[in-house]
């Protein structure tokens, strides 16, 4: 019993170590130059992954992050004074570029009434992780209470606001796609805990001055999902209906200025290709 035992362990290790990395004799998956399993097949780097944030501590980026704000210096960003949304994207009006002017207090980037903050990098696919709190102390109500937004290529938003026992409009509040769709749930924390959005973000794409792919958005606030690529109906606007119109295929990210101290920390993202 004990012989046979062993022999089947042996035999089980030994096929454990001979399984095939592969395959490349199964059928071809539609659509692409790879089969199923395919041996040769490129696989994806490995990276070291971050932790997620709690409570207080911030979380860490992976190693392949682009680290956008660390909690020390405003290094990688400009002040920016001019339209976002569909004005930004159409180039409605000229804004003004300068030096980034929100504070930096206790590792976080403080917003000040003084023009909104944008990247220096550009990017167009992309995945974001940006930590964000509303003032410990409530001001206002509705979207006069902790409004931010982050816009990505400075065109396409998700809201940013106190939406803790507060009652605005559905396509309002945190973790909307501000003027098209509110989130499945209401993932916010009481004001002034820090929170987190993590975003995956696909750029529209045109061929000879037609769009051939709208932009679309994954949403976690929190590490709860709010919206899973949800197809966005064009850039954001204020009470109006939108359209799409072609715009550069990168383009920086923008922390919206909104009048209220929100902070934000611990911002990476890493560049995409999902074509």
């Amino acid at each position: 019993m004990l012989r046979t035992a062993i022999l089947s362990l042996l035999t089980a290790a030994l096929a454990l170590a001979q399984a095939p990395t592969g395959y490349t004799d199964t059928p071809l998956i539609p659509g692409t130059q790879w089969r199923i399993h395919d041996d040769t097949r490129p696989r994806p780097e490995a990276i070291t992954a971050g932790e997620f944030p709690r409570g207080e501590r911030p979380g860490t980026p992976p190693s392949d992050a682009i680290v956008l704000f660390d909690g020390k210096d405003l290094s990688q960003w400009q002040s920016w004074k001019g339209p976002l949304g569909y004005g930004y994207a159409a180039k409605e009006r000229e804004g003004e570029i300068g030096p980034p002017t929100w504070k930096v207090e206790d590792g976080a980037i403080v917003a000040v009434k003084a023009g909104s903050l944008m990247s220096k990098e550009k990017f167009g696919d992309v995945q974001l992780h940006v930590e964000w709190a509303s003032p410990k102390e409530p001001h206002g109500n509705s979207q006069g209470r902790g409004n931010s937004g982050v816009l990505f290529m400075g065109t396409y938003e998700i809201q940013v606001l106190d939406s803790y026992n507060n009652k605005s409009y559905a396509d309002g509040q945190a973790a909307s796609i501000y003027g098209q769709y509110p989130p499945l749930v209401n993932a916010s924390r009481p004001p002034g805990e820090w929170q987190a959005y993590d975003i995956i973000f696909e750029a529209p794409r045109w061929a000879h001055g037609k769009l051939v792919k709208p932009a679309f958005v994954t949403v976690f606030h929190n590490g709860v999902l709010m919206h899973h690529r949800k197809e966005m109906l064009g850039p954001m606007r204020h009470k109006k209906t939108t359209a799409y119109v072609e715009h550069d295929a990168e383009a920086p990210l923008i922390l919206q200025d909104h009048s209220n101290p929100v902070r934000y920390r611990n911002i990476w993202a890493r560049r995409l290709n999902l074509d």
